[in-house]
């Protein structure tokens, strides 16, 4: 009798064993740096970005627009108004953007709305009418904190040799069709860049692109199938999203959808449905501080470990909660 338990045991414990080896480990969580580490250092610097190296980013985000000399830069906006000293430097070169003009402009019934009460229009400094040397003129860092005094915007190319080894890359496509407009193709520069820098399947380095813009992404699906890609997606864009066939019909030319997360807590069946399509599902943005929970630590925690998320952007990389 206690020979027949004994071996029921070991049959048992070898049937596990089996199983366990047979099962594939959790895939880890990714902590993406939003702008680099932009809660304690000026977005899309050298401080941010070497910062969210040292707070272990699994990888490192980078905006991208294009100087008029062609380079891509590291920068959020369009404009430079926002995040530098520009209306000092250059207080004659804004540019009245008509509505409608990429994401810098006011939308058509603001604009109207402005018109109608009198109010001048806007003045804003477009990345994209300024040399890369003029733009190095610029402070990106005072306005931050003055510590950070004397910071400049970073080329795509000084952000890659910062990270290099130490992150993987996430650069945005920012606005393509503004640039379209313009005649410059951001998908076809960066493309060359990750090419010439050797970031096509690079496991030392490992790159995901992300845009807004389908087609961009599409695009870049035909060009660089190696490379992931991920759309992004605001919460008004929701519906692009809220069926299994929507979902499976994107994943024919990206690799992960990043929807805002009040996104899927209007549509909790987000996250299964996209991993049913064999899309990757990454949520933005996590901030300490603007964050509802008591720390923004368990607020990452939620969407990851109970919602079942796959990554993250946060301004806080110290506070991703590995598990």
């Amino acid at each position: 009798m206690i020979k027949g338990i004994v071996v029921l045991f070991a049959a048992a414990a070898a049937a596990l064993a089996t199983a366990a080896a047979q099962t594939p480990p959790a895939a880890k969580k990714a902590l993406i740096a939003h702008r680099g580490a932009s809660a304690y250092a000026p977005e899309h610097t050298i401080a941010s970005y070497t910062l969210a190296t040292v707070q272990k980013a699994d990888f490192v985000e980078q905006d991208l627009a294009v100087t008029s000399d062609g380079v891509l830069v590291c920068i959020h906006d369009l404009t430079l108004e926002r995040t530098t000293n520009v209306a000092e430097v250059f207080p004659d070169r804004y540019s009245r953007a008509a509505p409608g003009e990429g994401r810098a402009a006011a939308p058509p019934a603001a604009a109207a709305a402005a018109a109608s009460a009198g109010a001048a229009p806007a003045r804003r400094w477009l990345v994209n009418d300024f040399t890369l040397a003029e733009l190095k003129r610029l402070d990106a860092g005072t306005g931050f904190d003055p510590k950070f005094a004397g910071a400049r915007i970073p080329t795509f190319q000084e952000a890659i040799d910062l990270v290099r080894g130490k992150a993987g890359l996430y650069p945005e496509l920012k606005d393509p069709e503004f640039y379209r407009r313009r005649g410059i193709r951001t998908d076809v520069l960066l493309a060359a860049m990750l090419r010439k820098n050797g970031l096509v399947a690079n496991p030392k380095t490992p790159v995901i692109i992300q845009s807004f813009d389908d087609a961009a992404l599409r695009q870049l699906a035909r060009d660089l199938p190696q490379v992931p890609r991920v759309f992004l997606v605001e919460p008004r864009d929701a519906a692009r999203l809220d069926t299994p066939e929507k979902l499976k019909e994107i994943a024919g030319w990206a690799s992960g959808v990043a929807p805002n997360k009040a996104i899927v807590d209007t549509m909790p069946g987000l996250v299964k449905q996209a991993h049913d399509a064999g899309l990757t599902v990454t949520l933005w943005t996590f901030r300490a501080s603007t964050t509802t929970f008591p720390s923004v630590r368990e607020e990452m925690e939620k969407y990851l470990y109970t919602l079942g998320v796959d990554a993250v952007f946060t301004d806080n990389p110290d506070q991703f909660p590995r598990r």
